[in-house]
C-alpha cells in the first residue's frame, strides 16, 4: 500500500483545485520535511547502527532471492522447506491462493524493482534478460484478475520505471527500447475480457490464453468480486494508458471504480466486502478497512495523487469520514453492516487493516495512524508476528502468518512523517524475528502458527516485493538511494510509478461525478499540506504520548470485551450493560434489560430457555450495540468447556546440521502419552523402526533406543505403535501419515486418540505428521543420517552457539457478516438460578438447520460440540486470561477397516461447528477466499 512522496508537515499550501504539477510537488515535498520532526521519547539511531541493519536487510533479500533464483526459477515461487519450485498443477491445490500463480516466474518479475532499490543495478539488468528471454504470458492458465494486475502488470510497469531511469542515467540498460512495456501492453490486453459485464466490473478470474467464457476457458462463470478486487486497478491501467497512449486501460479501470462509488451505501457512505459484478447488489455487507476492500480505498487516493483527478480525493475522503466515524474504535478497526453501521459485524481484525496507518499518513491523520500502529506492535511483540486475525482482546483468531508485509510498510511511512527512531527500532525488531523464527536453509518461510512457530512451505512473491523495500528504505539516507524515491508512487504491491505521468497523454475526460451522488462539505477535505507544527504542536513527545497508553494494551491488563459504550452514558448516571457473566433468568430486573436490548425469552418444551435477538427491537442503536455484545459474550460461555478440552497443535523442530532449529513441522497431538504442555520438550535423534507400521514387537530394538522412533500410520491403532516403539526404549515417537501429499497446508489438524483401554501406561510423546511434513524429515535422513528433532508445545529459540555457526554476518555489506440480516441470534439457556449452576454446555444437535445459522444451545447433560475456535473471544470473569483460540482440530481412531472414524463422536463439519453465527460462517468462507 502507500506512497513514498505524501504525507503532511511542510509549511506552504495548495490553492483548492491546483494544477495536478503544483499538487505532486508539494506533496512529494511535505513528507521530506516532516522527516526532520522526531520525538526525545526515543533515543536517536547512530547512522552506522542504521547503515548495519541497512546490510543486514540487503543480506536478508540476498538469501531470499538467491534460493528463489537457484532453487525455483522459472517457477513462480519457492517452496523454502522442499528447495523447489512451486509450479501450478503440480502441488496439491491450495485452492483460491494458487490463482496468483500463472506459469509467468511471478517471483522474478514482481521482484524487479527491488533489486533498483537496494542499489542492485547489475542483478536488475540480468533479470530483465531473463524476464524478456524466459516468461510467457500466453499459457493456458486461470488467474486472478486482481493478483495478475498487481504483482506481474505492476512488477512490469515497475521494471520498466526504473529501466528508463537507468537508461537516462547513461550507465545501465543502454539496450534497453521499452520490452517490458510492451509485455506490460500484452497482458493489459489480455486483462480486458474480464470487463466485459454490464456492469464495468471486472470478473474476478481470466483465463490468460481464452479469456472468458470459452469452453476451454474454464472461467466466466462467476457472479461475485470483492471491491478490493474491482477497484485496484486504476493506477496500474491507468499509468500502462499513460506510458502507451492506448486510453482503453485507464477508461474500463476508470468504470469499474465509478460503478463502486455509485453502488455505496448511501446514508453510511460505506462500501461492503463483496458485490455481485451484474446486478451491483452487495452480498457481504460488512464493511472494514481490511481483507476485501482494502486498496480501494488506497487507490482513490493514490489515483488523485498519480492523477490529479479531485473526484478521486472527493470520494476518498467522503469515505474516510465514514471510516472515521463507524469504523475506527481507537486503536482498533472494526468491521460494521453497511446498512447499520453502529453495530459492530465482527470482534476480530485481520492482519491486512495493518497497511490502515501508512495510508493515514499520506492522508495526513498522524494520531489514529500512530494509535493503530502502536496497538499491531503490541500483538507482535506478543507472537513475534501478526496473526492472520486477532480478537479485540488481542487473542489468536487465525494463527497463520504468511509474512506479510503491510505493517512494515507502515512503520517505513510513520517513520517518514515523524522522524521518530523508535520506528527504527519497530524495524529492527522486524529484522529480528525474520531471522530467528522464518529464515530457512533455502529462504524464509511463512508461519503456519505463531503460536507454536510452525512454518509452511511457502514463500509468497510479496515479500521480495515489498518487505524487503520497506525496511531497506527505512534504514537507508538518500544518498544510499540511487535515486529520488519521493518522484515515484508506490502501488498497493509496493512497485514504482513515476509522478511525472500525471502530465503524459491526458486524453481521458475528468468529468466530476462525485456530486452527483453526494453533497460534500469541503470543509471536511484536505487540500493541503499543514506545517508540521499542527501535527507536533510543539511538543518533541508528541508521538510518544499517543503510544504510551497503549504499551499495555495486550500483556499488562485485563482487556475488555472491545464493543461500542458511550461514555456520556455512564456519566449520565445509566447502569452498566448487563454482562452475561451476571445474567439470571428469574431476575424480573436482568429481564426488561435484556427486552430493552431487543432480546426475548423462549421457553422450551424440554425445559430449556431460548435468547434470540432482534436489533430493530431494541430500545436504541446502544442498546442494540450492548445487546449483541451480550449474546456473543453467552456463545462465549457455552463454548468455554469445549474450549478447555481442545489440545492445541505441536512442533517438531530439527536442531541438527545445517537446519539448526530453523525448520519448525505442525505436529497433530495425540490424547494419550507425555503431554509437551506440561512437561519438558524431548529432544533425541530419530530412526525408523522396523517393522515402519510399528504394529508388532520392533526388530531393530537398538536402532530406536534412546532415540525418537519415526512409524508410519496404518494397520493398527496409535496407542499399540506407542506401546511398541516404548518397549524397545524410543523416548519419543512421531507417526508419519501413509496418505501420500497429505498436508498440514491443506487439511485440519490430526489429534491420534487413544485404543478406548487404559493409555496411562504410555509414558513417552507421541506426536503426527502428515505425508509432506514427514517427507522432510525422511529427506534429511537420506541426505544427512544424522538428524536431531525437539518434540514440544511450541518452536523454542535456537542454539546461540549453532545460530553463530550459521547466521551470516550481519555486516556483510551485500550479503525477509454480512449485515445482521437475520437479525436476529440465537442462544438456549437452562432454567437457572445463576450463570454459575448451570453447566452453559452447547446443544446444536437440538436444532434445526435454520436454527444453526444463528443459535448457541446451552443443556446441562449434553457435551459441547461447538467449539467455536473461530468465533469471538471475550475476557468474561474480569481476570486476565491468556487462553488462544485453538485451530480447528480433527482427531481420528485408525484402524484398518476405519481409518476415518472419528476420535470424537460431537466432531462436525467446519459448516457446522461455525454455525452460532451466519455472519462469521459469511466472513470466514470470504475472509478464505481473500487469502486469509
Amino acid at each position: 500500500m502507500s506512497e513514498a512522496g505524501g504525507g503532511r508537515g511542510c509549511g506552504s499550501s495548495v490553492p483548492q483545485r491546483a494544477p495536478w504539477s503544483l499538487v505532486a510537488a508539494t506533496a512529494a515535498f511535505c513528507l521530506v520535511s516532516a522527516t526532520s520532526v522526531w520525538t526525545a521519547g526515543a533515543a536517536p539511531m547512530s547512522r552506522e547502527e542504521r547503515q548495519k541493519l541497512g546490510n543486514q536487510v540487503l543480506e536478508m533479500f540476498d538469501h531470499a532471492y538467491g534460493n528463489y533464483m537457484e532453487h525455483a526459477y522459472p517457477a513462480d515461487e519457492l517452496m523454502p522447506l522442499t528447495c523447489r519450485g512451486r509450479v501450478r498443477g503440480q502441488e496439491p491445490s491450495r485452492g483460491d491462493v494458487d490463482d496468483a500463480l500463472g506459469k509467468f516466474s511471478l517471483t522474478l518479475i514482481d521482484s524487479l524493482d527491488t533489486l533498483v532499490v537496494l542499489n542492485k543495478t547489475k542483478e536488475f539488468e540480468d533479470a530483465v534478460r531473463k524476464v524478456l528471454r524466459d516468461v510467457n504470458l500466453d499459457n493456458d492458465v486461470v488467474v486472478s484478475v486482481f493478483e495478475t494486475n498487481i504483482r506481474v502488470l505492476g512488477g512490469l510497469l515497475g521494471g520498466h520505471s526504473l529501466a528508463i531511469m537507468l537508461k537516462e542515467k547513461g550507465e545501465y540498460m543502454q539496450w534497453y527500447n521499452d520490452e517490458l512495456l510492451q509485455m506490460a501492453k500484452q497482458l493489459g490486453y489480455k486483462l480486458l475480457p474480464a470487463f466485459n459485464t454490464t456492469s464495468g466490473l471486472p470478473y474476478p478470474r481470466i483465463n490468460l490464453k481464452f479469456g472468458i467464457r470459452k469452453p476451454e476457458a474454464r472461467t466466466g462463470t462467476e457472479t461475485d468480486t470483492c471491491t478490493a478486487c474491482a477497484g485496484t486497478l486504476i493506477l496500474e491501467f491507468a499509468a500502462l494508458s499513460r506510458f502507451t497512449g492506448a486510453t482503453i486501460f485507464e477508461e474500463y479501470a476508470r468504470k469499474a471504480l465509478d460503478f463502486l462509488w455509485e453502488k455505496r451505501q448511501r446514508s453510511s457512505n460505506l462500501v461492503g466486502v463483496t458485490i455481485n459484478i451484474h446486478t451491483g447488489d452487495w452480498v457481504r455487507k460488512d464493511s472494514g478497512v481490511g481483507a476485501g476492500i482494502d486498496s480501494y480505498y488506497e487507490y482513490l487516493l493514490k489515483a488523485y495523487v498519480l492523477l490529479g483527478d479531485d473526484s478521486f480525493l472527493e470520494r476518498f475522503n467522503t469515505h474516510y469520514d465514514a471510516i472515521m466515524r463507524y469504523i475506527s474504535q481507537p486503536p482498533l478497526l472494526l468491521d460494521v453492516h453497511i446498512h447499520k453501521p453502529m453495530l459492530n459485524a465482527r470482534t476480530w481484525m485481520d492482519a491486512l487493516l495493518a497497511f490502515f496507518p501508512g495510508l493515514q499518513v499520506l492522508k495526513g491523520d498522524i494520531r489514529p495512524a500512530i494509535e493503530t500502529h502502536e496497538m499491531l506492535y503490541q500483538v507482535i511483540k506478543k507472537h513475534n508476528f501478526l496473526p492472520e486475525a486477532f480478537t479485540t482482546d488481542f487473542r489468536v483468531h487465525w494463527a497463520q502468518h504468511p509474512l506479510r508485509p503491510e505493517f512494515a510498510e507502515s512503520t517505513y511511512f510513520l517513520y517518514k512523517a515523524t522522524g521518530d527512531p523508535y520506528y527504527l527500532e519497530v524495524g529492527k525488531t522486524l529484522i529480528e524475528n525474520l531471522n530467528k523464527y522464518a529464515r530457512v536453509p533455502c529462504g524464509f518461510a511463512a508461519m503456519k502458527d505463531v503460536r507454536t512457530g510452525s512454518h509452511e512451505d511457502r514463500m509468497d512473491s510479496f515479500f521480495l516485493a515489498e518487505m524487503f523495500k520497506y525496511l531497506y528504505l527505512l534504514f537507508a539516507d538518500k544518498e544510499d538511494i540511487i535515486f529520488d524515491i519521493e518522484d515515484y508512487i508506490f502501488t498497493t504491491e509496493a512497485h514504482l510509478l513515476p509522478l511525472w505521468l500525471s502530465t503524459t497523454n491526458q486524453s481521458i475526460s475528468k468529468k466530476n461525478t462525485t456530486s452527483e451522488y453526494t453533497e460534500l462539505d469541503d470543509s471536511n477535505f484536505d487540500w493541503t499540506c499543514p506545517n508540521t507544527q499542527i501535527l507536533f504542536p510543539n511538543d518533541p513527545l508528541y508521538a510518544q504520548s499517543i503510544r504510551e497508553p497503549l504499551k499495555n494494551v495486550v500483556d499488562k491488563s485485563c482487556p475488555r470485551g472491545i464493543i461500542r459504550v458511550r461514555e456520556e452514558s455512564f456519566r449520565s448516571g445509566a447502569k452498566p450493560p448487563l454482562r452475561a457473566r451476571d445474567f439470571m433468568a428469574t431476575n424480573p430486573e436482568h429481564l426488561e434489560i435484556l427486552k430493552k436490548m431487543g432480546v426475548s425469552l423462549i421457553h422450551l418444551k424440554d425445559g430449556r430457555v431460548q435468547l434470540v435477538q432482534h436489533a430493530i427491537q431494541a430500545a436504541s442503536s446502544i442498546d442494540a450495540e450492548d445487546g449483541l455484545r451480550f449474546m456473543q459474550e453467552m456463545i462465549e460461555l457455552s463454548s468455554q468447556q469445549q474450549k478447555e478440552q481442545q489440545l492445541p497443535p505441536r512442533a517438531v523442530q530439527i536442531v541438527s546440521h545445517p537446519f539448526f532449529g530453523r525448520v519448525v513441522l505442525t505436529a497433530g497431538p495425540a490424547q494419550f502419552g507425555l503431554d509437551l504442555s506440561k512437561h519438558k520438550e524431548t529432544r533425541g535423534f530419530v530412526a525408523s523402526s522396523k517393522p515402519y507400521n510399528g504394529c508388532s514387537e520392533l526388530t531393530n530394538p537398538e536402532a530406536v533406543m534412546g532415540k525418537i522412533a519415526l512409524i508410519q500410520r496404518g494397520q493398527c491403532m496409535f496407542a499399540e505403535k506407542a506401546r511398541n516403539i516404548q518397549n524397545a526404549g524410543a523416548i519419543g515417537g512421531i507417526v508419519i501419515d501413509d496418505n501420500e501429499g497429505s498436508s498440514s497446508d491443506t487439511a485440519p489438524l490430526f489429534q491420534m486418540a487413544g485404543d478406548g483401554k487404559d493409555t496411562d501406561d504410555i509414558k513417552i510423546p507421541m506426536l503426527f505428521l502428515f505425508s509432506k511434513e514427514g517427507s522432510i524429515i525422511l529427506d534429511a535422513i537420506r541426505e544427512y543420517e544424522e538428524v536431531e528433532v525437539l518434540l514440544s508445545d511450541k518452536a523454542k529459540d535456537r542454539d546461540p552457539e549453532m545460530e553463530n555457526e550459521e547466521q551470516p554476518s550481519s555486516e556483510n555489506d551485500s550479503q525477509s457478516a454480512e449485515q445482521i440480516t437475520s437479525s436476529s441470534q440465537e442462544v438456549d439457556l437452562v432454567d437457572q438460578e445463576s450463570p454459575e449452576e448451570s453447566s452453559l454446555n452447547s446443544q446444536p444437535e437440538s436444532l434445526s438447520p435454520a436454527d444453526m445459522d444463528n443459535a448457541a444451545s446451552v443443556s446441562p447433560s449434553e457435551q459441547i460440540s461447538n467449539p467455536m475456535e473461530n468465533h469471538e473471544t471475550t475476557s468474561l470473569d474480569g481476570e486476565c486470561t491468556d487462553l488462544d483460540n485453538q485451530l480447528q482440530e480433527q482427531s481420528e481412531t485408525e484402524e484398518d477397516s476405519n481409518p476415518n472414524v472419528s476420535w470424537g463422536k460431537k466432531v462436525q463439519p467446519i459448516d457446522s461447528i461455525l454455525a452460532d453465527w451466519n455472519e462469521d460462517i459469511e466472513a470466514f468462507e470470504m475472509m478464505e477466499k481473500d487469502e486469509l
